[in-house]
C-alpha cells in the first residue's frame, strides 16, 4: 500500500525513467568496452535534461582511485614489474603442471589482489592455457576458474576502488578497514578454491572432445612450450617499490581509522592518501628504473585503467541520477524486503554488476542506496563478492581474451550465448563467498 501511494501519480513517468537507465545500459553494452561509459552520459543527459531530473553526483573518488593506481601500475609494466611476476607465476605453473586448474585461479587471484585490478590476467591467461594443454587437460577449466578469481578478487583487494569505497561507506556503520578485509580477502579466496574442483570436473576430457579433436587433424592445435622474456634490469626493483606502497596504504589507513586511532583527524584522509602513495610509488619506479615515463601513456594496463574510469564514470552517474530522485520510491518498494530476506541484495548486485560491467561502478550505484534502506554492514559486506559477475555475458575482455587465447577450443561460446565455461565455477564462486563472508563476518563485524 505505501508502495502504491508513492507511486500512482508518477507510474508513467518513473517506467519511463527505468527504461531510459535500462535502454542506456543495454546500447552500451552493445557498443562494448568503453561504449558503455560513454552510454551512460547519454541516458544522464535524457534523464535530466529529457525529463526533469535531479543530476546525481559523479564518482569522482572512484574514478580518481583507479587514475592514481593505474598510473603506478602502468610504472610498473614500463619497468618490466608485469613481465617479472608473469615470469614467477609461470615458474609456479609448470613446476606443479598437474595442479594447474588449481594454480591458475590462486595466480591469478593474488596478481588481481596486490594490483587492484583483474586485468593484470591477460598476461598469465596464454600461460595457464600452454600448460593445461602441455598435460592433456582440458583448458577450459583453469581458464575460466582463472578469469572468475580475477574478478572476484577485486573485492578483496586493499587498493581496488571497489573496496575503498565500501570501506568509506561503511566507516559511518562502525565497520573499519581492516574488518573488510578481514572478511573479504578469507571468503573470497576459499570461494574460489571451491569452485576450482568443481571446475575441475566440468567438460569432457581434452582428448575425447570433438572440436579438440578436427582442431588438431586441421593442424590449428600449436605447442608453444616454455616462453623465454628477458627480465629488464629494474623490473624486480619496480615491483618492490609497488608492493612496500601497498603496505604503505593499508598501515597509513589502519593507523587513522576510527578503531585504532592511533592517528587522530589526520591531514590526509584515507581516499587521497592512497592517491598520493601511487603517486610516489609512480615517481620512484620512474627515477630509480629510469624509464621514458612517456611510455607508460602506451601501456595496456593504462589504457584499460582508463577506459575504466570512463565506464565508471557513466554508468555510476546514470545509476546516481536514478536513485537520488527515486530514494522514497526505492525504500518503499525494497526496504522491508531487504530486510526480510537479506540474501537479495546479493541477486541484485548480481544481475546489476552483469550489466555495468564494473565492481566499482556496481558498489557505486548501488551499495549506498542499500545502506539507506537500512540494510545491515553485514549484509553489505557479506553481499559485496556479487558485484563481480562480470562473467555472465561472454563480453568482458579478460573472458574474451581467454576464449581466444585456447587454440584447442575446448573454451568456446555456446550457441546459446549463456552456455560457456565461466558460468558453473563463477556462479558458484559468488555464491559460496557470500556464504562464507555471512559466516566469518559474524564473528568479525
Amino acid at each position: 500500500m505505501r508502495f502504491k501511494k508513492i507511486l500512482h501519480k508518477g507510474t508513467t513517468m518513473l517506467w519511463l525513467e527505468v527504461i531510459v537507465v535500462l535502454g542506456a545500459i543495454y546500447f552500451g553494452a552493445r557498443l562494448g568496452s568503453i561504449g558503455i561509459g560513454y552510454a551512460g552520459g547519454l541516458g544522464v543527459l535524457v534523464l535530466t535534461l529529457g525529463l526533469g531530473l535531479k543530476l546525481g553526483s559523479i564518482p569522482m573518488d572512484v574514478i580518481l582511485i583507479i587514475m592514481s593506481v593505474i598510473a603506478a601500475i602502468g610504472a610498473m609494466q614500463v619497468a618490466g614489474g608485469l613481465d617479472y611476476m608473469v615470469g614467477i607465476a609461470e615458474k609456479i605453473l609448470r613446476k606443479n603442471p598437474k595442479q594447474i586448474t588449481f594454480l591458475a585461479p590462486i595466480v591469478t587471484y593474488v596478481m588481481t589482489f596486490l594490483a587492484g585490478t583483474g586485468h593484470t590476467a591477460f598476461a598469465t591467461l596464454p600461460v595457464i592455457a600452454e600448460v593445461a594443454k602441455e598435460q592433456g587437460i582440458r583448458p577450459s577449466r583453469p581458464l575460466s576458474i582463472a578469469v572468475v578469481a580475477s574478478q572476484i578478487a577485486i573485492t578483496a583487494s586493499p587498493i581496488s576502488a571497489a573496496v575503498v569505497f565500501l570501506s568509506g561507506a561503511l566507516e559511518k556503520q562502525g565497520v573499519g578497514y581492516l574488518e573488510l578485509l578481514a572478511v573479504c580477502i578469507p571468503s573470497s579466496f576459499l570461494a574460489c578454491m571451491c569452485a576450482a574442483f568443481v571446475a575441475n570436473k566440468l567438460g569432457k576430457e581434452l582428448k575425447d572432445d570433438e572440436v579438440y579433436q578436427d582442431r588438431v587433424a586441421k593442424g590449428l592445435v600449436k605447442m608453444r612450450g616454455a616462453t623465454k622474456v628477458e627480465t629488464k634490469k629494474g623490473a624486480g626493483l619496480s615491483v618492490a617499490i609497488f608492493l612496500t606502497t601497498i603496505l604503505f596504504v593499508v598501515t597509513y589507513a589502519t593507523l587513522i581509522s576510527d578503531k585504532v586511532g592511533i592517528i587522530k583527524n589526520p591531514v590526509v584522509p584515507r581516499n587521497e592518501a592512497i592517491m598520493l602513495f601511487m603517486f610516489v610509488a609512480a615517481t620512484l619506479i620512474s627515477f630509480f628504473t629510469k624509464i621514458d615515463a612517456a611510455q607508460v601513456l602506451n601501456t595496456s594496463t593504462f589504457k584499460s585503467g582508463m577506459s575504466a574510469c570512463i565506464c565508471v564514470l557513466g554508468v555510476a552517474w546514470l545509476g546516481d541520477t536514478f536513485v537520488v530522485n527515486h530514494i522514497k520510491e526505492i525504500k518503499a518498494l525494497a526496504g522491508d524486503l531487504l530486510n526480510v530476506y537479506p540474501w537479495l541484495l546479493a541477486v541484485v548486485l548480481f544481475f546489476a554488476s552483469t550489466l555495468l560491467y564494473s565492481q566499482a561502478a556496481t558498489t557505486k550505484a548501488l551499495i549506498p542506496s542499500a545502506l539507506l534502506l537500512g540494510v545491515s554492514p553485514l549484509t553489505v559486506v557479506a553481499s559485496f563478492a556479487a558485484v563481480s559477475a562480470l562473467f555472465v555475458l561472454p563480453t568482458y575482455p579478460t573472458l574474451i581474451a581467454a576464449v581466444e587465447m585456447d587454440d584447442t577450443g575446448s573454451t568456446r561460446i555456446g550457441k546459446y550465448v549463456f552456455n560457456h565455461p565461466f558460468v558453473i565455477p563463477g556462479v558458484i564462486a559468488i555464491s559460496l563467498s557470500v556464504v562464507f563472508a555471512f559466516t566469518i563476518g559474524g564473528f568479525i563485524l
